[in-house]
């Protein structure tokens, strides 16, 4: 079971670690808005990963799968989501990113606690919409799951592993990130992370739309 356990755990490691939509939005967050807003960011995409594991385990994820007119349409939202924002990040090419600023206390959060919410459901929404998730966990994590567990067991054991490495790796990279911030704030490169991004998380849209 233990040797089945750290095959899973490499396999999720490897597919954590692939470039995607996920650290495209982050990159854009954190540069934009400082590390916390990123960290908020990865917070809405482990959100998401729960919600597709919860759906995995409980089977309706599999329906989702196999059914190809809901699976057309959630993926058809989803490269358009990605576009979305992909547009968004072309539109503002140049902004100098925010400073990084204290945590406001509650009694004067009001004017803070959208873009915290902004970033929250950017990383859900993301990943929420994402078919590919759900073929993902349907597909490879009964082949993972240990055999000493039940199968529901396994696989959100595995899904648990995948999400622990998601925010290990997401936010050692928000950290260096956020390390680079007055570099991208210079004048000369300030322009390149909204319009390298914007074209990323457009090409992302863009195949999710076109692969089957």
């Amino acid at each position: 079971m233990l040797t089945q356990l750290l095959t899973a755990t490499g396999v999720l490691a490897l597919l954590t670690l692939v470039p995607g939509p996920d650290m495209a939005i982050v990159t854009r967050r954190a540069v934009a808005r400082g590390r916390a807003d990123g960290l908020r960011t990865v917070a809405g995409i482990t959100a998401g990963l729960l919600l597709w594991g919860v759906l995995t385990v409980a089977g309706l994820a599999a329906l989702l799968a196999a059914s190809a007119e809901v699976y057309l349409v959630v993926k058809l939202a989803g490269a358009a989501y990605l576009c979305f924002l992909g547009v968004q990040s072309l539109r503002r090419p140049g902004a100098p990113p925010a400073p990084e600023a204290p945590a406001a206390p509650a009694a004067r959060a009001g004017t803070g606690s959208r873009p915290a919410a902004d970033a929250w459901r950017t990383g859900l929404v993301s990943n929420a919409l994402n078919p590919k998730i759900a073929v993902f966990y349907t597909g490879l994590l009964p082949a993972l799951a240990p055999s000493g567990l039940r199968p529901a067991a396994g696989m959100a054991l595995l899904v648990l592993i995948h999400v622990l490495l998601t925010v290990a790796w997401l936010g050692t990279y928000v950290y260096v990130l956020s390390r680079a911030r007055r570099f991208f704030g210079r004048p000369r490169v300030r322009r390149a992370p909204d319009r390298v991004t914007g074209v990323v998380l457009i090409g992302f849209g863009i195949r999710v739309a076109t692969t089957p």
